[in-house]
């Protein structure tokens, strides 16, 4: 049997992979769960151009390309889904930005078509993702109104602040996980104990035996005045180490960035101007997307489809699919326990 699954904000879809099992990363593989998702909704051409293109991992899927406020949730309620997942929009939560959360700005309210699909289909369970600032946003006030908001459709909610690199991800990438539990269901999720708290996997091991001719793998086309900036920054710098003839005004650390081999990388992103590409430890360039996909832990044979800048904001937008799975394998736990007390009333 395979729990079903509706998607929303599927992006080139990490976290419906996570969910899945079934893949390799490194030297590891991760089992198949008992899952698939039917039904996915992503607004973006490009990425659904990707889900479409990797059938090994999205055959069962029906990909609607599609702006999600435009869509009435009740049209699936009679499908019995098992499971809602959504990465929900950041940019307005993000610590990066301005914080101006959902009172003000519309997109963050976009949260509330999330909602809208969990009231409708009434899965057993769903999972939502965001970033680390959705706790801050508004003084705090962002996260009540939400927290309030996903209560009020009859779900126990837990709230976790998750560090993907504890989970073996090779990457320091902080995300807050909403998981709701519908209130008819006896069991409770459980939070999964971190895997690699103390053994974070370097950016070094992350990046072996990367094929150079894979797809997705080529180099980006950089400024000469780029690499000359990349060649002055050490392993670990960034444009505090540039001498005052390269010198460039910045606000944020992540401009310039090298990474360190022996470390996790820093928080890949999916977008941004001159200087946060994400940069080699070694060779003065930006990573190739296959790095970036690699840090993100697609597995290989995962094709991105679209333009350099395209797939750097599919992939820097992914939830980590490796990060992802113990959760998925909790959700997967719940269910299957809750399928033996409706068979075992009396247990």
């Amino acid at each position: 049997m395979n729990f079903k699954i509706f998607s929303t904000f599927t992006g080139a879809g990490g976290l419906d992979i996570g969910f899945h099992g079934d893949f390799h990363f490194l030297d590891t593989y991760y089992p198949k769960l008992h899952f698939k998702t039917t039904k996915a909704i992503e607004l973006n051409p490009q990425a659904c151009e990707t889900l479409n293109h990797n059938q090994k991992y999205f055959k069962d899927t029906v990909v609607i390309n599609a702006d999600i406020t435009k869509i009435e949730p009740n049209n699936f309620k009679d499908e019995h889904y098992d499971v809602l997942l959504g990465g929900f929009p950041c940019v307005t939560f993000s610590v990066v930005g301005k914080q101006i959360g959902v009172k003000d700005d519309i997109n963050g309210k976009l949260y509330e078509s999330f909602v809208k699909f969990v009231e409708a289909l009434q899965p057993k369970v769903f999972l939502a993702e965001n970033v680390k600032g959705i706790l801050s946003a508004n003084k705090g006030e962002a996260i009540k109104i939400i927290t309030k908001r996903f209560e009020e459709t009859g779900y126990k909610l837990k709230i976790q602040l998750v560090n993907f690199a504890d989970y073996g991800v090779p990457q320091l990438r902080e995300r807050v996980l909403f998981i709701g539990v519908r209130r008819d269901l006896k069991e409770d999720f459980i939070i999964p104990k971190p895997t690699h708290k103390e053994n974070y996997i370097s950016v070094e091991k992350a990046f072996k035996n990367i094929k150079k001719n894979c797809i997705n793998n080529n180099f980006m086309n950089e400024l000469a005045t780029t690499t000359a900036k990349l060649k002055a920054i050490p392993e670990g710098g960034n444009f505090k180490d540039l001498p005052p003839e390269l010198a460039v005004k910045a606000l944020m650390s992540n401009i310039y960035r090298r990474l360190d081999r022996k470390k996790p990388a820093y928080t890949v992103l999916a977008s941004g101007g001159g200087g946060t590409w994400t940069y080699h430890y070694e060779e003065p360039r930006a990573l190739t997307n296959r790095e970036r996909a690699r840090l993100q832990t697609f597995p290989d044979d995962l094709i991105f489809k679209g333009s350099n800048t395209e797939v750097r904001r599919q992939i820097g937008n992914a939830v980590p699919s490796v990060g992802v799975y113990p959760f998925a394998k909790e959700i997967e736990r719940l269910l299957m326990a809750n399928i033996k007390a409706l068979n075992n009333p009396k247990i």
